[in-house]
């Protein structure tokens, strides 16, 4: 157990990681789930006006589906990108850092899931998204945690929070 001045061991900080991992995960897939039941042959539905509308696609690519015709080739960076996640969360400290890199793990697996086992088949699956962004953009929720799990390591190394946990200051 870690006093109030020391950092909370890694494993404790690991398990923080895979359980924001593994609920986004369940949340992704249950909306994704929800989306291809409810959505399919439908007319896309106004949720905000036209500014959000849920929306069901089939993306082969990147965002904004570039590089549809790579897929494959996504399947394998999201694949090195779960492995060094994992890698890199066996030595968090930080609630941030862990909180974060859950949200990219679990943003990361669930889109290596639906390129593996989603049609047309292994490996170049498509990823299913339907919130639509006002005709922008569309994705699902595992873009939104990649967002905000992106934009909060941006945050967090900007404010020069270390990985390893508390900044310490010249005066400790």
């Amino acid at each position: 157990m870690s006093t109030e001045n020391e950092p909370e061991t890694p494993p404790r900080r690991l398990l923080w990681t895979l359980l924001v991992a593994a609920v986004l995960l369940a949340a992704d897939q249950l909306t994704k789930w929800w989306a291809v039941d409810t959505l399919t042959d439908r007319a896309p539905i106004p949720v905000i006006g036209d500014f959000i509308r849920f929306r069901l696609l089939y993306n082969p690519g990147a965002a904004f589906s570039l590089g549809s015709g790579s897929t494959w080739i996504f399947a394998i960076l999201a694949a090195v990108a779960v492995v060094a996640l994992l890698w890199i969360s066996r030595k968090v400290r930080s609630a941030g850092w862990a909180i974060s890199l859950g949200l990219l793990l679990g943003g990361a697996t669930t889109h290596l899931g639906d390129r593996l086992f989603r049609e047309p088949g292994f490996a170049r699956g498509h990823v299913v998204d339907f919130i639509d962004y006002n005709g922008w953009f569309v994705g699902n929720v595992a873009d939104i945690a990649l967002f905000f799990g992106a934009v909060s390591l941006f945050v967090l190394s900007f404010r020069g929070v270390p990985i390893e946990g508390v900044k310490q200051t010249a005066a400790e």
